[in-house]
Parts: structure tokens; C-alpha cells; sequence
């Protein structure tokens, strides 16, 4: 069956709850999904999204909650803003969850993933998912800034803000939730074209959504505080953060940054925090590797790979700024999206000499990842099996080296070991659409069309195509199973139709 996460949503709330609140339910989801499907059909802009987030359980319990974050993060997956990085992600979920185990919440089951969006903005969905748009990734200066953003996007998850906004909102408060939470996903170019189309849809209920994000905004200051400080974090950074930004606003002629805009900031709330911060000592906590490695990989990604190339060689050069070591891992980046593998083989190891040679001992999953890209760039594939076979079990978390070994076993017809592999991995990541696609690849070599055809079908689920994951479930049936196998078939098939059925009704 689809994934125990997922199936904690439409067929679980419509077959377990009393009859009305399941038309509650099924209001609340026809609404979400045609708006965030229709969202996306369009060309709007978006200005991002607000802040959700302290709840009247009586209108969403936690299971509706992660109900509508999961529908949403079918859809988000399905957009080209989804920054598909694991290791971003991956980074990103290291980083939060460090922070969600000091939260009030630290079972909730949260989700943290990129936006490719030079915007500097983060924003929190229902059910614990929050986004952290790659603008923002590059513009902090310090991981604690970066913490400091994620610690109070929690604070507006655990303190269930967009239930409590539903409450006070009702219908009125949905729609603009919804509107709002793929609205971020948009291409961001022209921000007034959204913004006139959901005033006109909704002008009565924005003013109001505004203001009541700006009580939530300083109780998630409050309570992000504490998450920070008992994470180990400067607390200092989040007043740095804010300040910065509001300096940066000065010299824009009047345009704020996204993050302004969608986490409003009034001269309260910014002495609110500085009172609270000043009563810590100043402490100076420094970044991890990682941090300096994803966000070099980003600055890489967002250059085109000759510019990127001048811009390491130049910083190694005159090393003025960053970390040698970091800079020349962007630079064998570059060197591979410019296919010189040979020059990136050649710097790597000038990268990996300098880690021996540091004082301090230095691993990182990432560059371990570089280096068997670098060996498969070379086409040392046999090398590379045997290096990614170490190395999985060095970095057991890191799903970049999985996917890289798993593909090399694949290559070397290697099924069995693959699926294992694979299969594994999606106990802890049970929504990883390429570890559904690795899973299918492995079955067809086996020549298992049942178990193929479903794990495609979960892939397609998850990446937000309904249509096509009905298809491939269906060929599962005709390939035929166990009467458990057909049953969960069935359920999964019943439950990506009700998906259907409520967009189709609300057209």
C-alpha cells in the first residue's frame, strides 16, 4: 500500500471518522486541492506564503493537520519550484531536526526541503512540512541565522497557527491558505500579477489573515528562542538576521524582501527579541562543514559553469573569503557541469589532501558524494562500486550516495541487493519518489511487473501525478497479487480517485 504516512490521509479520515466530520473533511480537502491544482495550472506569480501555523484543535486535529501537508507536498513535488537536491534536503533535515528535538513537539514527524527560489524566505505548512527557499540558504551568513529561521517555523507548526487562522477565518481562512501555500511555488518575476488575483478573490479575509500573523509571529519569536538556545545555536543570530534584512530593505527604494513581506516585522516585535536576547551571553558558535558545502553547491548551481569556475578560482586565489576547502569543492562542482572531469579529478584531490592536512578531523557525506561523482565522471566504475559500498556504510543517512550505489548495482545486475537496499531506505523516507523509481527498476530486472508497476505508481503519486499513478496501479491489478496485495491495491486506487473526484467537483 502507499506509504504508512500517506495513508494516514484521504481513505484513513474518510472510512475511520463520524459522518460529519467527514463532510467537514471532504469541504476542506475539494477546496485545497482545486485551489492548489489550479494555482498551479497557472502562470500567477507569487509573493510567498504566510505564516501558519497555534491551533483550536477542535477544527483541525494533528491527523487533519498532516492530512492537508501531505496533499500540499503532492503538489509542490509536482511544481518546478521543488528544489530536487537531496542533498540540500538532507542538509536541511540534519539542521532541523538537530532543532525539532527541542521542541515541543519532537515526534510530529516533520519535513524540511528546498524551494529553488533566489527569494529569502522559509515558510511552514500544516503537518510539520516547512520549505526554506535557496535564497535564503545563500544569504545567511551564519548556520545560527539559518537555524534561527527554521526554530521559529517550528514554533508556528507546533503551536498550530493555521488552526487556529481557520478558526478565526472559517471558509474564508482555508482559501487563503491555500491559495497562499502554493502561491510560493510560482514563478516569482512578477509578483503584482498573484497578488491582484487573490486580493480580487479574497480582498474581505487578507487584511484580516495579516494581521493575526502578527500575534503568531511573536509567539513563534518567543518559542523559537527557546528551541534555539537548547539546540546549542547563537541566539544572537535571529535579531542579527532580522536587522540585516531590514537594512537591506532601505536600499530598495521600498520593496522588502520576501521574508519581510511574509513574516512581518514592527518595532515590537524586533525590541520583543532584542529584550530576550540580551539577557544571554553573546556565544560564538561556528559552522558546520556541511553548511559552508551546501550552500558553495548552491552558489555553483545558480552560475553558469564558466562563471562558476572564475568565481572558485578567483576566491582560492586572492583567499580573501570562505574556506579554502569549501571553495575548491565548488570548484570541482563547476568542473563537472563544465564535463572536465579530468581537471575535477585533479582538484578533488587537491580537495581531499587539504582535509588530511587540516588540524582538525573533517568528514562530510557531501564530499564523499563529490568523489564518487568524480570516479563515475572517469567512468571507474568498478572503483566506484567499491568505494560507494564503503561509503553507504560511512554515511548510512545519506541518500545521494544510496542513490548512486544503488544505480551502480542496478548497472551490474545486482537486483536483489539493490532492493534490499532501497527498501530500506524507504522506511525512513517513505514519500522519496527516486527511491520508488530505483525500486521499480529493480523489479523490472527481476521481471516482477506487480511490484514494479506499484512502486511506479507511488512514485507518480507523490511527484503529484494522479492520473498516472492510477495507471500504473491499475496494470498492478491486471498483473494480479494475494488477496492482501489486491486489497491494498484497491485502497491505495480508492484513495487517488477521491483526489480526482473532489477537483472535478469543484470545476
Amino acid at each position: 500500500m502507499l506509504n504508512e504516512s500517506l495513508k494516514l490521509d484521504t481513505y484513513f479520515l474518510f472510512e475511520n471518522c463520524e459522518q460529519t466530520v467527514k463532510t467537514t473533511i471532504i469541504s476542506l480537502m475539494k477546496i485545497l486541492n482545486f485551489i492548489l491544482l489550479l494555482c498551479l495550472a497557472s502562470s500567477a506569480i507569487s509573493e510567498g506564503l504566510p505564516d501558519l501555523g497555534d491551533a483550536s484543535q477542535t477544527v483541525l486535529t494533528p491527523l487533519q493537520e498532516r492530512q492537508i501537508g501531505q496533499q500540499s507536498m503532492m503538489q509542490i513535488r509536482a511544481s518546478q519550484q521543488y528544489l530536487d537536491d537531496v542533498e540540500v534536503n538532507d542538509y536541511l533535515n540534519q539542521i532541523g531536526y538537530k532543532l525539532v528535538e527541542n521542541s515541543a513537539q519532537p515526534s510530529l514527524g516533520f519535513e524540511f526541503f528546498a524551494v529553488n527560489d533566489n527569494s529569502i524566505n522559509a515558510f511552514a505548512m500544516p503537518g510539520g512540512f516547512i520549505g526554506v527557499n535557496s535564497g535564503l540558504l545563500i544569504l545567511s551568513q551564519s548556520e545560527s541565522e539559518l537555524a534561527a529561521v527554521l526554530s521559529h517555523e517550528i514554533a508556528h507548526v507546533t503551536q498550530h497557527h493555521l488552526a487556529r487562522i481557520i478558526a478565526e477565518q472559517q471558509t474564508d481562512g482555508l482559501t487563503a491558505l491555500a491559495a497562499f501555500a502554493v502561491a510560493i511555488l510560482a514563478a516569482r518575476t512578477n509578483p503584482e500579477v498573484t497578488e491582484a488575483a487573490i486580493v480580487s478573490a479574497q480582498a474581505h479575509s487578507i487584511q484580516k489573515q495579516l494581521d493575526f500573523t502578527r500575534i503568531h509571529e511573536l509567539e513563534a519569536d518567543r518559542i523559537g528562542l527557546d528551541i534555539l538556545s537548547k539546540s546549542d545555536f547563537n541566539i544572537h543570530a535571529m535579531p542579527d538576521f532580522l536587522r540585516r534584512l531590514q537594512s537591506e530593505s532601505r536600499l530598495l527604494n521600498g520593496s522588502l524582501p520576501t521574508y519581510l513581506r511574509t513574516h512581518p516585522i514592527t518595532s515590537d516585535r524586533v525590541a520583543d527579541i532584542e529584550n530576550r536576547v540580551g539577557r544571554y551571553p553573546y556565544r560564538l558558535i561556528p559552522d558546520s562543514l556541511d553548511f559552508q558545502l551546501v550552500r558553495a553547491k548552491l552558489t555553483a548551481g545558480q552560475k553558469k559553469p564558466l562563471d562558476a569556475i572564475h568565481y572558485f578560482k578567483e576566491a582560492l586565489g586572492e583567499n580573501k573569503f570562505g574556506n579554502p576547502i569549501v571553495q575548491r569543492y565548488g570548484l570541482v562542482i563547476s568542473l563537472l557541469r563544465n564535463n572536465q572531469p579530468d581537471l575535477a579529478a585533479i582538484e578533488l584531490k587537491r580537495l581531499r589532501q587539504a582535509i588530511s592536512n587540516d588540524s582538525i578531523s573533517l568528514s562530510s557525506p557531501l564530499i564523499e558524494s563529490l568523489t564518487g561523482k568524480v570516479m563515475l565522471a572517469e567512468k571507474r566504475f568498478s572503483d566506484a562500486q567499491t568505494f560507494y559500498q564503503t561509503a553507504v556504510l560511512n554515511f548510512p543517512q545519506s541518500r545521494a550516495l544510496i542513490y548512486a550505489y544503488a544505480e551502480l548495482l542496478l548497472k551490474n545486475k545486482q537486483a536483489s541487493t539493490a532492493i534490499e537496499l532501497v527498501s530500506e531506505q524507504l522506511l525512513q523516507h517513505p514519500s522519496d519518489t527516486r527511491l520508488y523509481d530505483l525500486q521499480a527498476q529493480a523489479y523490472a530486472n527481476q521481471g516482477d511487473l506487480f511490484e514494479q508497476h506499484k512502486a511506479q505508481g507511488y512514485s507518480y503519486a507523490w511527484q503529484g501525478k494522479v492520473y498516472a499513478a492510477i495507471e500504473q496501479l491499475e496494470l498492478a491489478k491486471k498483473v494480479g497479487g494475494s488477496f492482501y496485495q489486491l486489497s491494498a491495491i484497491e485502497s491505495d486506487l480508492q484513495e487517488l480517485h477521491e483526489i480526482i473526484g473532489a477537483n472535478q467537483k469543484q470545476r
